[in-house]
């Protein structure tokens, strides 16, 4: 298998009631995030790559090894899939320690590697210190992350996460994904998982799959389908924007800011704590953005990014959406970077807006979340 086939190949249809599944997603190394609607059928699909749930026809194949194929009679038991499962609730056994949680799949690995890989999952998990409790004394945030930990020591070859942080407030939410952003490069294990928080997509995913009604609608770079307007009624049109990928190039302690390098631009958000050129992944809301046909002057605004309209949608309310490419100061070669502002009808009428016209994007440096900004690619994240 070479570097640029599909770790997972999963093509199903499947009928309950009235609702149907009828989906094709290939997906490689990193973690690929299911994203849709309450409904939308991303729990059944996880449930079917788990074995859980039996496809009424199709195929599921993890690397070499097909999992299920209808027209050839095979369906592997749940148990001997390989595949670790993480769920909303966490699961775990409540007359058991901690520790022996985390034990309960250790046969799964060698002998003679079990104690380092043991001591490797608690050490990167921060749950060293919680091995001699029980479940029933550990925050939501802890239980989780025993919970994954006792999905790694299974050793399996894909972990499912179903809406792990769903339950969670957003503290807990902070506290736990860095943890699971670190997931694929501490154990080269591709995830799948699940989630309706648009946040955690941005903060995690390498592939985006969007789902609707049982069926994939689109695939591929987060940036890319979260800066498509066609998308918007899937990705939720108030929450709606684009997802930009800057550099952390300085920071300034002295206001509390750290600059961004966005394609020779500066950026500046609230400070996070990310290494110098850790490449940053962050989402800018559309209703956050404002334009201007000229550079302004006097402003509070820090953020003005110079601007091609691409696609205006007028919708049919009195807003219109407006998809903007940023324009390179260096890089040519650079992906696109795209960004999405909402403003009103008479507005983009006064301004005359129309593809291919040059603008400025402005966006308020408080605006931006710090703690939806994670690192993603180069660099070394730390806590925050």
């Amino acid at each position: 298998m070479t570097m640029s086939e599909p770790l997972l190949r999963f093509n199903v249809q499947h009928q309950t009631g009235d609702f149907s599944i009828d989906a094709k997603i290939e997906t490689g190394a990193g973690i690929t995030v299911l994203f849709g609607k309450s409904g939308a059928g991303k729990s059944t699909l996880v449930a079917m790559l788990a074995g859980l749930i039996k496809p009424d026809r199709g195929h599921i194949q993890l690397g070499e090894e097909i999992l299920f194929d209808s027209d050839l009679g095979i369906d592997v038991t749940p148990e001997r899939r390989r595949v670790g499962y993480v769920f909303q609730d966490a699961r775990l056994f409540p007359h058991m320690s901690v520790e022996q949680n985390l034990r309960y799949g250790l046969n799964r690995i060698e002998p003679g590697k079990r104690s380092d890989t043991f001591d490797h999952v608690i050490n990167i998990l921060g749950i060293e210190e919680l091995l001699k409790r029980r479940p029933g004394n550990l925050s939501g945030g802890e239980r989780q992350r025993v919970a994954i930990g006792r999905a790694l020591l299974s050793n399996p070859h894909l972990l499912l996460m179903d809406e792990p942080l769903a339950s969670l407030d957003a503290a807990r939410k902070s506290e736990i994904l860095p943890y699971i952003e670190r997931l694929n490069a501490e154990f080269d294990i591709p995830v799948i998982y699940v989630s309706h928080a648009v946040e955690e997509v941005v903060r995690l995913a390498d592939t985006m799959v969007l789902i609707s009604s049982g069926r994939v609608a689109a695939q591929g770079r987060v940036e890319d389908i979260m800066g498509r307007l066609d998308l918007a009624p899937l990705t939720g049109r108030y929450e709606a924007g684009a997802v930009l990928n800057p550099v952390v190039a300085e920071h300034l302690p002295e206001h509390q800011l750290t600059r961004l390098d966005l394609l020779g631009h500066d950026m500046f958000v609230p400070q996070v704590d990310l290494d110098l050129n850790t490449q940053v992944r962050l989402r800018v809301r559309a209703r956050d953005v404002s334009l201007a046909t000229e550079k302004p002057q006097g402003t509070s605004i820090l953020n003005t990014l110079p601007c091609t309209i691409n696609e205006i949608d007028a919708g049919t309310g009195p807003h219109v959406e407006v998809a903007m490419r940023v324009d390179a100061n260096t890089n040519q070669d650079a992906p696109t970077q795209t960004v999405l502002a909402r403003i009103t009808k008479k507005s983009s009428h006064d301004m005359a807006l129309e593809p291919n016209k040059s603008v400025f994007a402005l966006i308020k440096a408080v605006a931006i979340d710090r703690h939806s900004l994670g690192g993603h690619g180069i660099g070394t994240q730390r806590s925050q």
